[in-house]
């Protein structure tokens, strides 16, 4: 007796899309439908699968793109810059060491007052 045809509800295309947006692979998504075959999943839902992923990685580049462009962010700004328009990459910074800054310690001494105050 053959299996009964596949007809993929509204519901089940939604959740097909947004499993294969999340990167749920194909077998894991056909076992969640409730058919064996990958390629069941490939017949009925090729739409969702294609476009799943792309929709995902879209809305996560236009909220990359707003957040570079809102000047609060500059690191995805130079990301953005580096990767989408072809800058060049930044060049490397290594922070100066400790002991190159100018830091004035304030201690007190038994000599005087701390951090050259008078004494009241």
């Amino acid at each position: 007796m053959p299996r009964p045809k596949l007809n993929p509800t509204e519901e089940q295309r939604g959740q097909v899309r947004a499993l294969a947006a999340c990167g749920v692979p194909q077998q894991t998504i056909a076992r969640w439908v409730g058919v064996r075959s990958e390629k069941t999943i490939r017949k009925h839902f090729r739409k969702e699968l294609d476009f799943g992923a792309l929709e995902a990685n879209a809305n996560v580049s236009n909220t990359a793109y707003e957040m570079a462009v809102s000047g609060k962010f500059p690191a995805l700004t130079m990301f953005w810059l580096a990767r989408r328009a072809g800058w060049p990459n930044a060049p490397s910074y290594t922070p100066r060491s400790l002991t190159a800054w100018k830091i004035s310690f304030c201690s007190r001494t038994s000599a005087g007052p701390p951090c050259g105050r008078t004494s009241s």
